[in-house]
């Protein structure tokens, strides 16, 4: 429990821990923001990293002077890209142990969350890739999952860099032009709470409408 804590402590209040890591390793700063977004897409197991509020916080402290704007959304971009590509191929070619990897006794990645994704993958395309850039969690399956299915490479990178484009410049930019808004910079926490309430909406509502489905065809 106080792991779970701790990352909640971690990523609610993002902007008081970079701010300490900016002050005490200078320049080494980037290559903890190119480690923290690459680990978070790239390795299946590792869902639970900042990312949204990370790149939001980057921006804000760009736009302070204290981070180069243009060289932290260089290299948090070339993180998420390769962190997909990685993770697709740990999908790829050892997907199979993976979904049986157990933590704390508990399996990781169940296999009916595959065929699921699976069939989400059918319906939606490979623009799923970059849907799931903006779902905590759901980003760092979605690379997986597209090369347990076996996805073209060529349009996985395709969507891959679509993707990161989309999150990365996005969302940072965001940070830098909204993150000196004092109601902003003094309820950090609030905002945080704000990003993951927004990037799950499409999720709670896609699960509404497929249960209301569900009944109308049950009667």
């Amino acid at each position: 429990m106080e792991v779970i804590y701790a990352v909640i402590d971690f990523i609610l209040h993002i902007d008081d821990h970079l701010a300490t890591l900016i002050a005490e390793y200078n320049y080494w700063i980037y290559l903890i923001l190119f480690l923290i977004i690459f680990v978070e897409t790239g390795l299946v197991i590792m869902p639970f990293l900042p990312g949204d509020s990370l790149l939001f916080a980057t921006g804000m402290f760009a736009a302070q002077g204290m981070l180069d704007i243009s060289t932290s959304i260089a290299l948090m971009l070339v993180a998420a890209v390769l962190g997909d590509a990685c993770n697709y191929l740990i999908g790829k070619y050892a997907g199979d142990k993976f979904v049986k990897l157990r933590l704390f006794g508990k399996q990781l990645v169940k296999p009916e969350y595959i065929v699921k994704t699976h069939g989400f993958y059918a319906k939606h395309g490979p623009q799923t890739i970059i849907i799931a850039r903006f779902v905590p969690i759901v980003r760092t399956f979605a690379p997986f999952v597209a090369g347990v299915g076996k996805m073209k490479y060529g349009i996985f990178l395709t969507y891959n860099l679509v993707g990161g484009i989309l999150w990365v410049v996005g969302i940072t930019l965001a940070g830098y032009f909204l993150g000196n808004i004092p109601w902003i910079r003094d309820n950090f926490e609030k905002v945080v709470i704000g990003i993951i309430l927004v990037s799950v909406l499409p999720i709670i509502f896609g699960l509404i409408k497929e249960k209301m489905s569900a009944k109308k065809e049950a009667i």
